[in-house]
C-alpha cells in the first residue's frame, strides 16, 4: 500500500492490473522483534484494482494503510464456515479473513466483473466490500487474507449478532439450543 502512494492513479485500469502483484520480502527485520518475527514475505493480490475499489467505496489509503498496520489485528468472536478465522483491525473498521489458496483464485476469477459492478453502481452496493487481498510466509507457512469493511459499526457497541443461513439443511436447532433465551 505504502509503495502505491508514490504511483500516479491509472485513469483506466488494465487486464494485466487484475493478474499484477507487489512483493516484500523482510530478513533481519529488527523493528517490533516482540511482536513480529525477523523474516517473512508479504504479498499483495492486484494493488491498483484494490487501490481503486477502496476510493470508490471512500475509504482513503492512509486510513486503511493505518488501520491495517498500526496494531496488530484481534480475533474476532466469530467463526466462518470450516472454522475459518476472522480478525478485525484494532479500530474495527475492517474484518480481515484467512482464506484458502483455492479462495485466492477464485476472487482472481471474478475481480473483474466485480470492479464493473461497483464502477457502474458507483460504490453503492450491499456486497462486500472487498479492499485488499495479501498472502502473508512465515517460516514457510502460507497464509492468504482477505480484507473486508466491517459491517458492523465501529462506535457502537453490537449488543446482540445473528447468524443468518440461506440453506435449511443441517440447520436445525438442538433441544437443548431450543431452550436458550437466545438461541444459536
Amino acid at each position: 500500500i505504502n509503495e502505491l502512494s508514490n504511483v500516479p492513479v491509472p485513469v483506466m485500469l488494465m487486464p494485466d492490473d487484475f493478474k499484477a502483484y507487489s512483493k516484500i520480502k523482510v530478513d533481519n527485520h529488527l523493528f517490533n522483534k516482540e511482536n513480529l518475527p525477523s523474516r517473512f514475505k508479504f504479498k499483495e493480490y492486484c494493488p491498483l484494482v484494490f487501490r481503486n475499489l477502496r476510493e470508490r467505496f471512500g475509504i482513503d489509503d492512509q486510513d486503511y494503510q493505518n488501520s491495517v498496520t498500526r496494531s496488530a489485528p484481534v480475533n474476532s468472536d466469530s467463526q466462518g464456515r470450516c472454522g475459518a478465522r476472522f480478525l478485525t483491525t484494532y479500530d474495527r473498521r475492517f474484518v480481515i479473513k484467512a482464506v484458502s489458496s483455492e479462495d485466492v483464485a477464485e476472487m482472481h476469477n471474478i475481480l473483474k466483473k466485480y470492479h464493473q459492478f461497483i464502477v457502474e453502481c458507483h460504490g453503492n452496493t450491499l456486497l462486500p466490500q472487498f479492499l485488499g487481498m495479501y498472502r502473508l510466509t512465515v517460516d514457510g507457512v502460507e497464509t492468504y487474507m482477505v480484507v473486508t469493511r466491517n459491517v458492523f459499526s465501529h462506535r457502537l457497541t453490537v449488543h446482540r449478532k445473528y447468524d443468518l443461513k440461506g440453506s435449511t439443511v443441517s440447520r436445525e436447532a438442538s433441544d437443548k439450543e431450543k431452550v436458550w433465551t437466545i438461541p444459536s
